[in-house]
């Protein structure tokens, strides 16, 4: 499936440049309202505005739509994307994370008493 959007995408591509070359620009209009062309043209005299305007709209939302269920096809593929794919929140790696010993090492922490600090009290007035 994902071969054949590919395949489509990339003809959609090529018929959107073809068409878009194949149009003319709108300063092309001042030699035509002489006459040079009009009856040369494919589409008679009227010129092929609309066919190739409605035929690149309809290549372009082809474009758009292959385009959009090819992302979709990555982000399925790819495994990433949702909370419960990420690796931060999975419990596999959470309770290695719990379960494992840590490379930092512990200190022996007495705790401090009254007595036995290291901070001088000061003098009773």
């Amino acid at each position: 499936m994902e071969t054949l959007v590919t395949v489509v995408h990339i003809i959609v591509a090529i018929a959107i440049v073809g068409l878009v070359l194949l149009q003319h620009g709108k300063g092309a209009d001042a030699g035509a309202s002489f006459g040079a062309g009009a009856s040369q043209t494919v589409f008679g005299a009227s010129g092929s505005g609309n066919f190739l305007v409605q035929a690149t709209t309809v290549a372009a939302i082809i474009f758009f739509v292959t385009s959009l269920f090819l992302a979709i096809i990555a982000k399925n593929q790819s495994g990433i994307g949702g909370i419960t794919n990420s690796p931060v929140v999975s419990e596999e790696i959470l309770q290695e994370t719990l379960n494992s010993q840590s490379d930092i090492p512990l200190l022996d922490v007495v705790p401090a008493t009254s007595d036995q600090s290291d901070v001088p009290s000061l003098p009773d007035q």
